[in-house]
């Protein structure tokens, strides 16, 4: 189950509400439980998509998650998918105790705001930075700077951490990762956590959290930052042992899939963890439901697919991103049976060939330790640093058999016309050479993640290629070409500010 993510979408609930009895109670729970504590009700814009505005604050937006996350698992066990584990990411290990029946939703919807509102108490003035690095280098770049708050935060995939720390620390590792070549990018999220900077809003938490009784429940819950199943756990200390602890995602889901799990269940609206997933674990099947078209003719053909050769994973039309994806999959052998399905907490790429195999996301150089660059931290906290990146940083980098991208010089110079079709041609070259895909088979509306699987902090690389290529410095910045990115927005993009600037 997701942690934090964007808002949902107005109306993402409606057929599923209308569909399910055990949606439409967890719906009514979760409504009563904010109305308790003077909060609006979460289910009104989910469902009937009334124009309401999805800014209305920390604890709405996490409740929200909440509800997209269990009406999701409603639906999958309505229909007949058997969980073996569930596993949440950050807060949403709050929300797989709840699916799993053990917590009542009324009380998990109270310790979430309870969270929400300690966090709020602290005021911490953090950030929190994903990089494309694995974990011991993006560790080894945070011990760099050496400051106590300023730690690895989550291990996701194989060549994406996350680290967090004082925002003034983070602006400092960003400008270092950018010296190294790794991607980086800033998350946007109400409380930036995972770190021992959290230890005085744990506390209060502790102290302020209302008590929640705990069950014995229906299904496992796998904690990645407790490195176990759950067991007879205090779910306020739970919660708030999170808080300063380091998730270690990339971990928990392969010692499920050791275990047995060979099918991953992203129990939210978007890829997030699933994407996690995919580039942790070659071969292995994830199946984002709300992010199909038909969502539940989705579950329903999985459930039914107890060989894994049914239509949801063979039958489906070839998008752009099939043949696109094929050519960067590694091959994996056939399940010997009928897969067993793991709710998860946050989304990655779908899935619909008959043995699909992790994508390569982005390829991280290997090549001799960087130049020495030197950058001064503010003080306090810090001292001026001067470094060299020592030899943990780059001393073991994989020789990853990928294409290196092209330079960005190896399009041929901006066209002086810059009208739109010119445009929309070059950044189809220059997007297939860095992704290593026949620039025809770019669609000028395909979504670049949610169908051409490219994944955020790549395409904040090639936002930065494309700005320095026709010379607008602003257009790494626009959050919604990452978010909603297509070569048709982006060219539009480049069309205008380049008229802008002339003008």
């Amino acid at each position: 189950m997701p942690g934090t993510v964007a808002a949902p979408r107005g109306g993402v609930l409606r057929d599923l509400h209308d569909r399910y009895e055990t949606v439409r109670d967890a719906l009514s729970r979760i409504d009563k439980a904010a109305g308790g504590l003077g909060l609006p009700d979460i289910s009104t814009r989910l469902i009937e998509d009334n124009g309401t505005s999805d800014r209305r604050g920390p604890e709405v937006q996490y409740l929200e998650i909440f509800a997209v996350s269990l009406a999701t698992h409603h639906m999958l066990v309505a229909e007949g998918v058997e969980p073996i584990a569930i596993v949440g990411q950050s807060i949403g290990e709050l929300w797989a105790l709840a699916a799993a029946g053990h917590l009542p939703v009324e009380d998990a919807a109270r310790l979430a705001v309870a969270r929400s509102q300690a966090l709020t108490r602290q005021s911490w003035r953090g950030k929190m930075l994903a990089v494309g690095v694995d974990g011991r280098r993006a560790e080894s770049l945070a011990g760099l700077i050496d400051h106590p708050h300023l730690v690895l935060a989550c291990e996701n995939a194989p060549r994406q951490s996350v680290i967090s720390g004082p925002e003034e620390l983070i602006r400092h590792v960003e400008r270092v990762a950018d010296a190294l070549g790794w991607p980086s990018l800033p998350l946007d999220v109400p409380h930036p956590t995972h770190t021992p900077a959290m230890a005085q809003a744990a506390r209060d938490l502790r102290a302020t959290a209302p008590r929640a009784a705990y069950g014995s429940g229906r299904w496992r819950v796998r904690s990645p930052w407790l490195g176990r199943d759950v067991g007879d756990d205090d779910p306020v200390d739970l919660v708030a042992g999170a808080l300063t602890a380091r998730v270690r995602m990339l971990h928990t889901v392969r010692e499920l899939h050791a275990a047995g799990a060979d099918v991953f269940v992203e129990c939210g609206e978007w890829p997030v963890v699933t994407k996690f997933v995919e580039a942790s674990i070659p071969g292995v099947r994830c199946v984002v439901p709300l992010s199909e078209s038909d969502p539940v003719g989705a579950v329903r053909a999985l459930a039914e697919d107890s060989s894994a050769i049914g239509p949801f994973y063979s039958r489906p039309p070839v998008r752009p991103s099939d043949r696109l994806l094929a050519s960067a999959r590694v091959s994996a052998p056939e399940p010997a049976g009928p897969p067993s399905a793991v709710a998860v907490a946050e989304a990655p790429a779908r899935v619909s060939v008959p043995v699909p195999a992790a994508p390569v996301y982005y390829a991280e150089p290997a090549a001799p330790p960087a130049p020495a660059v030197s950058y001064a931290p503010p003080a306090p906290p810090a001292p001026v640093v001067s470094y060299a990146p020592p030899a943990p940083v780059t001393a073991d980098a994989p020789a990853a058999p990928v294409t290196p991208a092209a330079p960005v010089d190896a399009v041929a110079p901006p066209s002086a016309g810059l009208d739109y079709e010119t445009v929309l041609a070059e950044l189809r070259t220059l997007y297939g050479d860095f992704l290593g895909y026949p620039p025809d088979l770019l669609g000028e509306d395909d979504g670049l993640e949610s169908e051409l699987g490219v994944e955020s902090l790549k395409q904040v690389t090639l936002l930065g290629r494309v700005s320095e290529r026709y010379d607008l410095p602003d257009l790494r910045s626009n959050t919604s070409l990452l978010t909603a990115g297509t070569l048709r927005r982006i060219a539009e993009g480049v069309v205008q500010g380049r008229a802008e600037a002339a003008g």
